[in-house]
């Protein structure tokens, strides 16, 4: 990277610090018209990881998009500013000191991506063995007993004493780095056509056999473990993988009949299943509102009195949102900063996703293709699975906002999924070692 890039990058992440400690002072202002005390330490604390952050990306990843850890740090410290709001109002479970640590250990986690894995295509040599660990890390919550594993009925955790796990947010990623992996090599088999109905051209049914055990896999997470959001998300990315390595729509139409179908003949047979949708079509009936709706319910209430521009920061009530700094954060920030500010947040995830898909298509190899358009769309697909079920657009899951939501295990996933991402970022872009050469010499001149 040459100094006028590291120089430019830089700027963009104390621009981004900037913007984070601008909305930490105006939740000050919002809530007792003064300064936060805390504005120095929280300030120096998000600006020296990221910093920290920045010298590894810089030492060991120096080609790699510049935009990437700037826009993390933005949606990241606006996920603090807020749950330090929602602290202030006395919410239990709302600490941002807890999340300021859980952010320091998902920087680790992004360095140490970067200097463990200095070439991602070793990943590929792990195929099956990730598959096997993806596997595993959902299995487990399923096979624990609820005690253990269940948390307000989805049985997603591993918790011993103080000590709590989402092993599910780690699975994803394992299981993303199989499917890339799988499919470079079953690709051209997954390309041919069968039959052809209508306007579609069909896959040969003998090749339907990957498509069908992952929807069952997808399936039996949705039964066993009541976890409609890791259902959706696995199921997602492998049908849009399997588009992106054939380019053919019929497995994009294959896999929403499946899922669609699945998940009908799921609530008609299981009652937790039914209740989850039930609670989404009459979240505000008479009989729902007080129990199973109520908690929807209370956030659109929040989004709604935001309108356009919010109430402003430190301004609005959080504290009647339930769980307003994990599930509910989005509602929290829409009753605060409006339509606008959400807009603007959407905007920035968007960003992160196309440099992630602008990866994907500058790589040079099929693996890494896919791998980045994988962890590209995982992003994607976890934004809108939240943002929908807050907003009633689908059936509230139990995932959380990438980055922004309270929490340990996401956080830490999503950070290495940003590490990798960055570390192919940096291989697609590095030139040819010769041009490398001639960039140095031509520095060298200009001196």
């Amino acid at each position: 990277m040459t100094a006028k890039r590291r120089v430019a990058q830089l700027m963009m992440l104390a621009f981004a610090v900037i913007i984070v400690m601008a909305a930490y002072a105006s939740v000050g202002l919002g809530i007792n018209k003064q300064i936060p005390a805390g504005m120095l330490t929280y300030g120096l604390g998000l600006g020296g990881l990221m910093f920290a952050a920045y010298l590894v990306l810089a030492k060991f990843a120096p080609w790699a998009d510049p935009l990437i850890l700037p826009l993390v740090t933005v949606v990241n410290g606006l996920g603090l500013v807020m749950i330090y709001r929602i602290e202030q109002t006395g919410q239990p479970g709302a600490s941002a000191s807890s999340q300021l640590l859980w952010t320091a250990l998902g920087v680790a986690m992004f360095a140490a991506t970067l200097i463990v894995w200095k070439d991602h295509r070793t990943l590929q040599r792990l195929t099956y063995t990730a598959g096997f660990v993806g596997v595993v890390l959902l299995a487990i919550p399923a096979a624990l007993p609820a005690s253990i594993s269940e948390v307000q009925g989805a049985k997603i955790w591993i918790r011993l004493g103080g000590f709590s796990i989402q092993p599910g947010e780690f699975a994803k990623l394992a299981l993303v780095v199989f499917f890339a992996g799988y499919l470079v090599t079953k690709r051209d088999v997954l390309a041919l056509a069968g039959r052809r109905l209508l306007f579609i051209d069909l896959p040969r049914a003998r090749d339907l056999g990957p498509v069908l055990i992952t929807w069952a896999f997808s399936i039996a997470v949705l039964i066993l473990e009541k976890d409609l959001g890791t259902s959706l998300l696995l199921f997602g990315t492998f049908i849009v993988m399997l588009y992106i390595a054939t380019q053919r729509t019929s497995w994009v139409l294959i896999g929403v009949v499946l899922f669609v179908g699945g998940a009908v003949l799921a609530g008609q047979l299981f009652s937790h299943v039914e209740a989850r949708f039930d609670a989404w079509l009459r979240a505000d009936s008479a009989e729902l509102y007080p129990t199973a709706g109520f908690q929807l319910m209370q956030g659109l209430f929040g989004l709604g009195s935001g309108g356009v521009l919010g109430t402003g920061l430190g301004q609005g009530h959080p504290d009647l949102i339930p769980l307003s700094f994990s599930d509910f954060i989005f509602d929290a920030l829409g009753e605060e900063l409006g339509l606008t500010g959400l807009m603007a947040i959407l905007m920035v995830y968007a960003l992160l996703v196309e440099r992630g898909l602008r990866t994907a298509i500058a790589s040079r190899d099929p693996f890494s293709k896919l791998l980045a358009g994988g962890l590209a769309f995982i992003l994607a697909w976890q934004v809108f699975i939240i943002v929908g079920g807050v907003t009633r657009l689908i059936p509230l899951t139990g995932l959380v906002t990438p980055f922004m939501s309270a929490g340990g295990s996401a956080l830490l996933a999503n950070w290495i999924l940003i590490g990798l991402l960055v570390r192919m970022s940096d291989a697609a872009r590095r030139p040819p070692p010769q041009a490398i050469q001639d960039e140095g010499l031509t520095q060298v001149m200009q001196r």
